[in-house]
């Protein structure tokens, strides 16, 4: 009975990672649930907390992110200029104009805030494990999808804040951009370089132990988010908020990420970009990182008990970008994969000598 059930359990588990469900997913949605529940256990505390063990995580996690970064694999695509306008472009142009653009039905209603998550989704920079997988599925650029995904994450360091800087009020006991910018690359950039510089010595280790990492990875993730939504229940953010609003936002969520791809697909047309090229900038150009805007939404909205309602537009997004994007390499892998039996020289598919 027991290898039945285990049996069962590996085969939903295939199917629910074939669709992009996986257990990360799956426990982000259960952190919601039980900060819902159990608000008060994510609080902030006279003495270390929550909060701060996740703002000390953070740290750890772009340490060993940077010491997974090879700076040979990260230089091989530097020359492709191209593609990498046409990825950056979209992630901290395209997408912010876009948001702008629908600013003024949200004004002075009682889901402006929905559409400030919804900016700040805009304006954070593209995934980078996420990407690079998706793109080696699909047979695109792998060094290029490397390249661009870690200059993202960089250059979100301060594009992030003044986009958010355009779109917010200052509030009096807020810090200013400076400070923001400087907090964001004491958390986020030095020990990103910190991990990079020690490559050479250390990237083995980082390498040997990447499915630890990257449970290391998720663990800190899941604590910000939990702290995140125990603020946003503690103060009834979410009461106003029905089960049809929500579904809406999937829905614009969803959209939001075929729009995008579908704009940068017709880019790449117009550029004559080869397949591979291609294939790397939809899917970098059309992410984004869950992991920044956790950090991010910290940095930006510390004093803010809006924190959990500003992540719920990522938090869609999130899943459902891995959900479609995942579907859709799967869909180019087959693709590249017929195409390439078709051209097989014809010697090679005879069988038992007849053609």
């Amino acid at each position: 009975m027991y290898s039945a059930v285990s049996v069962s359990f590996n085969k939903a588990s295939k199917t629910l990672k074939r669709f992009g469900l996986d257990g990360f997913i799956l426990s982000l949605i259960g952190m919601i649930v039980l900060a819902s529940l159990y608000p008060a256990g994510g609080m902030r505390g006279r003495f270390l907390s929550l909060p701060d063990i996740a703002n000390y995580g953070v740290s750890l996690v772009f340490f060993f992110y940077g010491l997974r970064l090879s700076r040979s694999r990260l230089t091989a695509g530097l020359s492709n200029w191209r593609l990498h306008l046409v990825v950056h472009g979209s992630t901290f142009i395209l997408f912010p104009l876009l948001l702008l653009s629908v600013k003024g039905f949200f004004v002075h209603t009682s889901i402006e805030v929905l559409w400030l998550g919804c900016f700040f989704l805009a304006s954070l920079p593209s995934t980078v494990s996420s990407s690079v997988v998706m793109v080696s599925i699909a047979g695109g650029n792998i060094p290029a999808a490397i390249f661009n995904a870690s200059i993202s994450s960089i250059i979100g360091v301060f594009i992030t804040p003044l986009w958010m800087q355009l779109v917010t009020k200052p509030v009096p006991g807020e810090s200013n951009l400076g400070q923001i910018i400087l907090k964001l690359v004491l958390q986020v950039l030095v020990p990103v370089t910190s991990g990079l510089l020690l490559n050479s010595r250390w990237g083995w280790f980082a390498g040997k132990y990447r499915k630890q990492l990257k449970y290391l990875d998720q663990l800190i993730i899941l604590l910000i988010v939990y702290t995140a939504f125990c603020e946003s229940f503690a103060r009834h953010l979410f009461s106003s908020l029905g089960w049809s609003q929500l579904f809406i936002l999937g829905g614009c969520m969803l959209g939001l990420f075929f729009f995008v791809y579908s704009l940068v697909s017709l880019a790449c047309r117009l550029l004559r970009f080869n397949r591979e090229d291609r294939i790397t900038a939809v899917f970098c150009g059309s992410k984004k990182s869950l992991v920044h805007g956790s950090v991010m939404v910290k940095v930006l909205f510390s004093n803010s008990g809006f924190m959990g309602i500003l992540l719920l537009p990522l938090m869609l997004y999130h899943a459902l970008q891995l959900i479609s994007a995942s579907i859709i390499a799967q869909k180019m892998a087959a693709a590249r994969q017929k195409e390439e039996q078709n051209s097989l020289p014809f010697d090679r598919v005879k069988k038992d000598g007849k053609p």
